[in-house]
């Protein structure tokens, strides 16, 4: 996890205090790990795990707004409430820092704040694809780019090899349903028929197989799903990190 995380970007002295600050909770499926509306105590890492990202409506209805992977950052720095809640979709550990510790933190060493910066352009720019998702996107669409988005997520390596890809469903086909503006049957009847396509095949309800990407890929119509994450990874890096990484050679600091 600290290979991907913020805590891989900055220079080992700040490593080094983020170790020192950090504390690490356990949640289990279901339970609040901040409610909506509720002053931010604390913020963190997601070590193993995934989080959703829930708002309540007047009416008492819940529309899940995003999820939390494996590196991600949660809750909100200098202060605040909380404009979601929130919860664990599965057990999940997180790297937590007492909210004004880590505040301190960030006056203590400009570049910290510099990548929460980097964060939140990130998490824009997902929510951006988010839009684009429910909003141009059919439902076979949408599945299966959400499989992409996973596939991103996993390791690079086995994007960049030819073998077939194992996928597991960090949450319950409710929550994907949930975070594709549809129901739990839709998602089940387009995940068969991927199966009957030889897209995919299906080891249970969440443990999957891609056997053709390229016809994922073109399932998805979303042509930038395709690029490999190794290739995505390198492209953020500074000029300077590209070449360090290509001679084997230290970073200067490790951010961009």
């Amino acid at each position: 996890m600290r290979k991907t995380s913020l805590c891989s970007r900055v220079n080992v002295d700040l490593q080094r205090e983020l170790a020192r600050l950090s504390h690490h909770r356990t949640y289990r499926l279901g339970e609040t790990v901040l409610a909506e509306m509720e002053a931010t105590s604390f913020v963190g890492i997601v070590v193993s795990g995934v989080l959703r990202m829930q708002k309540s409506l007047e009416d008492g209805r819940q529309q899940l707004v995003g999820l939390l992977f494996r590196s991600d950052f949660f809750g909100r720095v200098f202060g605040g409430l909380s404009d979601y809640a929130i919860e664990a979709a599965s057990d999940v550990i997180l790297c937590c820092y007492e909210r004004r510790a880590f505040e301190r933190l960030t006056e203590r060493f400009p570049e910290l704040e510099h990548q929460l910066m980097l964060n939140t352009l990130d998490e824009l720019d997902a929510a951006r694809n988010w839009m684009l998702l429910l909003g141009c996107q059919t439902m076979p669409e949408r599945v299966a780019s959400f499989l992409l988005m996973l596939c991103r997520r996993g390791e690079p390596d086995e994007w960049v090899s030819g073998a077939n890809l194992s996928i597991h469903l960090p949450i319950s086909r409710r929550d994907m349903a949930s975070y594709l503006g549809t129901t739990g049957e839709t998602i089940s009847r387009v995940i068969h028929e991927m199966s009957r396509r030889g897209i995919i095949k299906i080891r249970n309800a969440q443990d999957f197989e891609i056997l053709n990407k390229r016809q994922l890929v073109r399932m998805s119509g979303r042509d930038d799903l395709s690029i490999r994450p190794a290739i995505a990874a390198q492209s953020s890096r500074s000029p300077y990190e590209r070449l360090a990484a290509a001679n084997g050679l230290p970073r200067s600091t490790g951010f961009h």
